[in-house]
């Protein structure tokens, strides 16, 4: 049965026979005929049929539910079985923010030294898809914003506030300033994340209170692309300060404060509303609730 509520997830997750199959190392008609199984155990049509697949029933939406409730259960209780006999071991899939990458390390670097065992991977996602993800149990944890937009029912721990830096080179508009307005940064040539990502959705917001609006000459959705375009000298961003201090900032590059507002929005971890979580993710959150405590006592 756990095998095919699995198989049932996939489907769900792909809309697609064929790439859910193809996800889940099986043929097309094993998928098929499992779901048939499924359909036939529990006496109802989950998938409305046609030629290709064309939603779930009602009937499905409501199997769903169950399935991905009854599937994180076993896996918790394999999880905690594994870890009875051998320790914390496995691996965790974390996905994260653009501008939360740089301080994954400091969750990993701690928890793996306690628990050597255990390996990671990390992803950079949008917001949206690091939600899509934590509810399709395709990572463990995510690391998003926790008070701009609507995140559901999930498990979170704030781990720290997000400020906003001008980032531009010496010598540019505005480079020897203390600090500058919201207002003022739009004049210049910015490069931006692209605007499926929330802190580029942060940032117009901010722009439009502020009664202006920017379009940016250049737009990425890695930081990387942007900060080797601010070295020229031609390109201006906004970035939080945490993550300016991550990269290495140096002269010729400046960091200034924008201020009117001086705006801050809280970055945390979050997962999957379970009780019990696996013994992984418990000891994640734990070691979540540790670097947070660390960050407040640094300020």
């Amino acid at each position: 049965m756990i095998d095919k509520l699995e198989f049932f997830i996939a489907l769900a997750k792909e809309q697609h026979f064929g790439r859910a199959a193809e996800e889940l190392g099986i043929t097309q008609p094993t998928l098929s005929a499992a779901i048939k199984q499924l359909e036939d155990t529990l006496g109802v049509m989950l998938v409305k049929r046609g030629s290709r697949f064309q939603g779930l029933t009602p009937e499905g939406v409501q199997v769903l539910v169950w399935a991905r409730r009854i599937v994180g259960d076993a896996r918790t209780m394999r999880e905690e079985m594994r870890a009875a006999r051998h320790g914390l071991s496995g691996r965790i899939r974390i996905a994260a923010v653009p501008t939360a990458l740089a301080m994954v390390q400091r969750l990993t670097t701690p928890f793996r030294e306690k628990h050597p065992g255990v390996t990671f991977q990390i992803l950079s996602r949008t917001s949206i898809e690091v939600l899509s993800l934590l509810g399709n149990f395709e990572i463990d944890a995510g690391i998003t914003y926790l008070d701009n937009e609507p995140l559901g029912r999930v498990t979170s721990v704030p781990l720290y506030s997000e400020r906003y830096q001008l980032i531009t080179a010496g010598g540019t508009a505005l480079s020897e300033r203390s600090q500058v307005t919201w207002a003022e940064i739009s004049r210049l040539p910015l490069c931006l994340l692209t605007p499926d990502m929330q802190n580029r959705r942060i940032i117009d917001q901010h722009l439009a209170e502020a009664g202006t609006e920017v379009r940016p000459t250049l737009e990425s959705n890695s930081m990387i692309v942007l900060f080797s375009h601010i070295r020229t000298g031609k390109w201006s961003s906004i970035m939080p300060l945490n993550l300016a201090e991550t990269f290495g900032f140096s002269e010729p590059i400046r960091a200034i404060p924008i201020v009117e507002p001086d705006a801050s929005h809280l970055v945390g971890l979050v997962a999957a509303p379970r009780e019990p979580h696996t013994p992984l993710v418990a000891a994640l959150l734990d070691e979540a609730m540790t670097l947070a405590d660390d960050l407040k006592k640094r300020l």
